[in-house]
């Protein structure tokens, strides 16, 4: 019942030979003073060359971007070095693989920019809990960004395109997600600018379609893809309200005059997404679907059969997986042949080293290996 996950597709300009793709998993395992992927990391992607694409852990576009300890960046010489490493053993393992660029925004702290306070579109304190080199800390108010500042993370962003491009990488994806610094200048309760980015639906979109245009000078339109988490709730400081589906459509809609590579959605994962909230949608992918013109990569707590049949309905041309990808580096494989799937160590997710990033084992064939069925 899964062999529909197993077939080709064509996402704009990226040929994949299967509908498996990996998601952006957050590892933290950048751990040098260059913010620079590591031969470890190599290691890891080539281990899960098998998906159909792999959209790599979030890269930061610059210093002032990060959020998070030990995530790498895409800014300078030795970070072009460090992923082209990756990237190449990739390829050599017959994969594909596009860069997630990433800012933060807000949801950082000053400790994680060297001393600089955070950015967003308004100055409004997400009241959230970051990771530090001094352990856990609240976040700060921000630093609003003026227009010329704007522009200056624009530019990063160009510079971060071309980027991937010298090290290697098959396109970009757009973190337009999660709470991060697009999505704040999309939601109304974290953008209150009286600008050409405030207001309007047009204008709240403006700083992504002006990041994109920038993107695509470097990198062609058919190999970029977006993000979008709709149905973000009670999480950094975001909420869903009457104005986010409408929002979102929005922007789904004048994406779609573009042609892009893909745009990647988040299900619903967790009930309390929705929990006494009228404006949230039970299935993103069937809102977002007639809209997008663009090819259409669905994630989100799916398993194999569920996402088999997501594709069969027509809801999507791909699934891409998050934490089955951590446990099972041969997941293709394990989908193929019905083996059971390995559980993931939460312990390790973030943890640094080898243990519980590269030393997860390959399937035993038969099924033997403990884990959930594989067809769940």
């Amino acid at each position: 019942m899964t062999h529909s996950l197993l077939t080709p597709c064509r996402l704009g300009a990226l040929e994949l030979k299967n509908r498996v793709v990996m998601a952006p998993l957050t590892r933290c395992r950048a751990d040098n003073p260059e913010a620079a992927p590591t031969p470890l990391m190599a290691t890891y992607y080539a281990q899960r060359a098998g998906a159909g694409l792999i959209v790599s852990e979030g890269t930061i576009v610059s210093p002032r971007g990060r959020g998070y300890l030990n995530s790498p960046g895409i800014w300078s010489a030795a970070q072009v070095g460090g992923w082209h490493r990756v990237t190449d053993a990739v390829h050599a393992a017959g994969g594909r693989i596009v860069c997630q660029l990433w800012h933060c925004g807000r949801i950082s702290h000053p400790q994680l920019t060297s001393g600089q306070i955070p950015v967003a579109p308004s100055a409004i304190n997400p009241e959230w809990r970051v990771q530090t080199p001094d352990g856990p800390m609240q976040t700060v108010t921000p630093h609003a960004l003026s227009r010329s500042e704007i522009h200056q993370i624009v530019e990063q962003f160009g510079v971060a395109a071309e980027n991937t491009m010298q090290a290697g990488f098959d396109g970009v994806e757009l973190h337009s997600s999660n709470g991060y610094l697009f999505h704040q200048f999309f939601s109304r309760c974290s953008n209150q600018r009286e600008d050409e980015y405030g207001g309007s639906h047009e204008n709240r979109a403006r700083f992504f379609f002006e990041v994109l245009n920038e993107v695509a000078r470097h990198v062609p339109m058919e190999r970029i893809g977006f993000r979008l988490n709709p149905m973000l709730n009670r999480f950094h400081g975001i909420a869903v309200d009457a104005d986010t589906v409408p929002m979102w459509s929005y922007l789904v809609q004048e994406a779609s005059r573009f042609p892009l590579a893909y745009l990647h959605l988040t299900e619903v994962v967790h009930p309390r997404q929705l929990l006494d909230n009228p404006h949230g949608l039970s299935d993103v992918a069937a809102h977002f679907r007639p809209l997008a013109a663009m090819p259409l990569i669905d994630n989100g707590a799916l398993y194999p059969f569920k996402a088999a049949r997501r594709i069969e309905e027509g809801l999507c041309d791909a699934v891409a997986f998050g934490q089955a990808w951590i446990a099972n580096p041969d997941l293709v494989e394990r989908i193929a042949n019905g083996w059971p799937l390995a559980p993931a160590d939460p312990t390790t997710f973030y943890s640094g080293g080898a243990s519980g990033y590269i030393d997860y084992p390959r399937s035993i064939k038969m099924g033997k290996t403990a884990g959930t069925s594989a067809l769940a």
